[in-house]
């Protein structure tokens, strides 16, 4: 296989890896969750921007400093040392399948606002955010190339309801709307800490671009890059829309809507633009979903070549896909949604994306660790580590021990693992 089918993301592939996975179903939900904290939510998004900048400008350092390891984990591996690397990575991988199922969920609940039945029973939801789940791993299965031509297509298409929403809110300040009256500074951290563990969902994914580095050319150079340029970008772009439906329309109505950004656009647009919107909103979550399966099939695989995990974890096909794990990855997150059936699609969302945010933070908490321990990016992990933390505490300690449980389920796959990076395998 030559260099380029090997490697076949240059800049704008990966920029749209990194905005693709951030841009998807997080911020389509995220205004009816942060509805209640009115002004809080805005302060919320500048801390959890900050610290997503941070941890990112952190580890596309790392990963300039390492270009030969296969990814953010083996980064972190070769740093921290292999049993921490296995934790973090492990837990990390179960992040992902989590946030597949959270995504595919967030896909179905947009398409019911064309097809009512597909919510007219959680079964039925179910179901359909699972087909969702197989038809992008059948799309992964056909090669990296793929993937990719797909994620530019779909991140091009999902920005349409977000510059729909700024729109409407640039006229609306012209006309000198009202927006929620300012809080007294003693009330404008009331709850921060949760509302960060909120905000910091539609984060994940700046770490998109080192997670596949292995997929994209002159990594050294296009994964900082790709990184920096997607993260700023998106949390600009969240920052202006999240806010301008939370602050606009009345709290109560935001919160007990399942498509607020539907919602926002039919309220001072009409009924036609919103039903355009929920199409690009979800287009945007199945562009996410793509973005992700690569990614759940990407860290085992990465993780088998640095050592990490058996050498079972590394077989390929013969389009260079980890088609057992993209398998075995695709059928948990169908379970993990099955599983919550009984719940509605809202109710399954939440409980997935708080799962994902806070199995993801563990790999955030080490590229910061690692980064310091490299005398790498200094300033920007000591701004990133104490910002992991407090979104562990604004998470709860329900979620943060749950995702220590699941940590822990990877030390047998640890003590089975075989030292040193294996070779490729027909999978």
């Amino acid at each position: 296989m030559d260099a380029k089918n090997a490697r076949p993301f240059g800049f704008w592939t990966a920029t749209a890896l990194v905005v693709g996975g951030m841009i998807g179903s997080g911020i389509f939900m995220m205004p009816a969750s942060l509805a209640s904290f009115g002004w809080t939510s805005v302060v919320a998004w500048i801390v959890s921007i900050t610290g997503a900048i941070s941890i990112a400008f952190a580890l596309a350092r790392l990963a300039q400093t390492m270009p030969q390891a296969s990814g953010a984990i083996a980064v972190t591996g070769a740093v921290l040392g292999e049993f921490p690397g296995l934790l973090i990575g492990w837990t990390y991988w179960v992040s992902v399948w989590a946030a597949n199922a959270a995504i595919a969920i967030a896909a179905t609940s947009y398409l019911a606002v064309f097809v009512p039945a597909l919510n007219g029973t959680p079964l039925t939801g179910a179901l359909a955010a699972v087909g969702l789940i197989w038809l992008l791993t059948l799309l992964n299965l056909a090669g990296a190339k793929r993937v990719g031509e797909f994620q530019v297509v779909t991140t091009m298409l999902k920005l349409a309801p977000l510059i729909a929403v700024i729109l409407i809110a640039i006229m609306l300040s012209m006309d000198g709307v009202e927006t929620a009256p300012l809080p007294p500074m003693s009330n404008a951290f009331v709850g921060l800490g949760a509302a960060v563990a909120l905000t910091l969902f539609p984060l994940v994914g700046f770490e998109a671009a080192g997670i596949a580095a292995e997929r994209v050319r002159d990594p050294a150079r296009n994964v900082m890059r790709a990184t920096m340029v997607g993260t700023v970008v998106t949390g600009l772009l969240y920052i202006l829309v999240c806010s301008a439906i939370v602050l606009i329309l009345p709290p109560a109505t935001v919160a007990a809507s399942g498509a607020p950004f539907q919602l926002f656009v039919e309220t001072y647009w009409g009924r036609g633009p919103a039903l355009a919107v929920a199409l690009f909103a979800a287009i945007a979550a199945i562009g996410a979903l793509n973005c992700w399966v690569l990614i759940q099939g990407e860290v085992p695989l990465g993780m088998a070549r640095a050592g990490l995990l058996p050498a079972w974890f590394a077989g390929v096909t013969a389009r260079d896909v980890p088609g057992r794990v993209l398998v075995i990855s695709s059928a948990l997150a169908s379970l993990l949604v099955l599983s919550n059936a009984s719940k509605s699609l809202g109710g399954v969302f939440e409980f997935a994306a708080l799962l994902t945010t806070c199995a993801s933070l563990w790999l955030y908490l080490a590229i910061c660790v690692a980064a310091l321990m490299r005398r790498v990016a200094m300033v920007a992990a000591s701004i990133g580590l104490p910002f992991a933390l407090f979104a562990f505490w604004g998470a709860g300690y329900e979620a943060s021990g749950l995702s220590l449980l699941l940590m822990l389920t990877g030390i047998p796959v640890y003590l089975l693992r075989s030292r040193g990076a294996p070779a490729e395998q027909p999978a």
